[in-house]
């Protein structure tokens, strides 16, 4: 059996990693792995944290480029490795332009699809844009269905889509057990990492940021970067904001955010660092779709800068709270967990429905007929593995 993985930004390298590595190590498959090359240097860094290597790598970015721009580079660059390769199935992940495209490019080739992290909704087009209508055109196409929960599962049941759906729970959270295993292993590599972090000194509380949505473009993120300075007038925290590479990020966040004492504006983190760097945090304050499942594992409670998410198992459990990009209502959220000790403590105790860490075994074992049982999120929501909490200040 051959398998042709298609991914091409960081997120997209992290989960499906595990799932890459699982098939090279199986008896009988052939694994291929063809990059888009998207974010190149982020990319690169989780391929040699992971030990993968891209059998093809298509480089399509250019400077300032469009969606379609992009998408249109994608057809083209992906149709004569698909017609080269001819492989029994095209396994793409979550919802990117990568994902969408990989997966019509297949299905215009008569080349089954699989898509792992499928089925999330938030029903809106519009948020998460362009995710939302990408993800839903990959579970059209895929014949395999392998969704991350019970909910995720319902949303393809209620479509009435084609493909068999399996529970299966995210191979994010695979990744992250591998990486949490290898910090807390090496206490040499524990104190590397720290090194690169030196407002870990300061004896303040860390509030962490991520921020890179396309629909919080603009208006949205001035919002966000005028809420970040207003809690930067505090005395008790050090705002720690990895900028991503997009310019339409980059320029606000300077603009506003450079010259604040206690504010850290630092360059992207390999996964590795971040990790850490997330192990340290007191909250974390995000518009990442991945964040919102990783955080929770290590006992961190999460605000989503969004207005609704494709992850409502998350907010159902209370391990994250929406709070958009209305600069009052993120002040307060974030003030209130670090005020109230006992709303942190409710926070980061509660209950993370996404995973055990055996993810990856399913989706492969579903690919090539092997027994396996499916992921049962709502009854294994405990499965929080205790070590994923405790090397948080070792």
């Amino acid at each position: 059996m051959k398998i042709l993985s298609i991914f091409g930004t960081r997120p997209e390298a992290i989960k499906m990693a595990p799932v890459v590595r699982a098939l090279g190590a199986c008896h009988g498959v052939t694994s291929i792995v063809c990059v888009t090359g998207q974010h190149r240097s982020m990319l690169e860094q989780v391929m040699d944290l992971f030990n993968l290597c891209p059998d093809y790598d298509l480089d399509v970015m250019v400077p300032d480029q469009t969606l379609n721009g992009l998408c249109s580079r994608l057809f083209s660059k992906l149709g004569p490795v698909l017609e080269k390769e001819r492989p029994d199935r095209v396994l793409v992940h979550g919802d990117t332009s990568t994902a969408a495209i990989g997966a019509m490019a297949a299905f215009h080739q008569r080349i089954p699809v699989a898509h792992v992290e499928a089925g999330l909704r938030t029903g809106n087009l519009q948020q998460p844009w362009p995710e939302e209508m990408n993800r839903r055109v990959v579970d059209v196409i895929s014949d395999y269905l392998f969704a991350p929960t019970a909910g995720s599962a319902d949303n393809l049941r209620n479509e009435n889509l084609g493909g068999r759906i399996i529970v299966t729970g995210n191979t994010v959270i695979d990744a992250l057990h591998m990486t949490v295993a290898r910090i807390g292993a090496d206490a040499e590599m524990r104190s590397g990492l720290d090194a690169a972090f030196p407002f870990l000194n300061s004896g303040r509380k860390i509030l962490l940021v991520t921020g890179h949505r396309r629909e919080n473009f603009g208006d949205g993120f001035a919002n966000i970067c005028q809420a970040l300075a207003q809690l930067a007038q505090r005395t008790d925290i050090d705002i720690v904001y990895p900028v991503h590479l997009n310019p339409r990020v980059r320029g606000p966040v300077q603009e506003v955010l450079a010259n604040l004492n206690n504010v850290h504006l630092i360059e992207p983190l390999d996964y590795l660092h971040f990790v850490r760097l997330m192990q340290h945090a007191h909250v974390i304050l995000t518009d990442s779709g991945g964040v919102q499942e990783e955080a929770p594992a290590l006992g961190k409670p999460v605000l989503v800068m969004r207005d609704v998410t494709e992850r409502p198992e998350a907010v159902a459990s209370g391990t994250v709270h929406l709070v958009g990009t209305d600069r009052a209502r993120i002040v307060a959220a974030v003030s209130e967990l670090f005020n109230q000790p006992e709303s942190h403590h409710s926070f980061s105790h509660k209950l993370n429905p996404y995973g055990d860490g055996h993810s990856a075994q399913r989706i492969v074992s579903a690919l090539t007929g092997t027994p396996y049982t499916e992921f049962q999120s709502r009854r294994n929501a405990r499965l929080n593995p205790p070590d994923l909490r405790d090397q948080t200040t070792t």
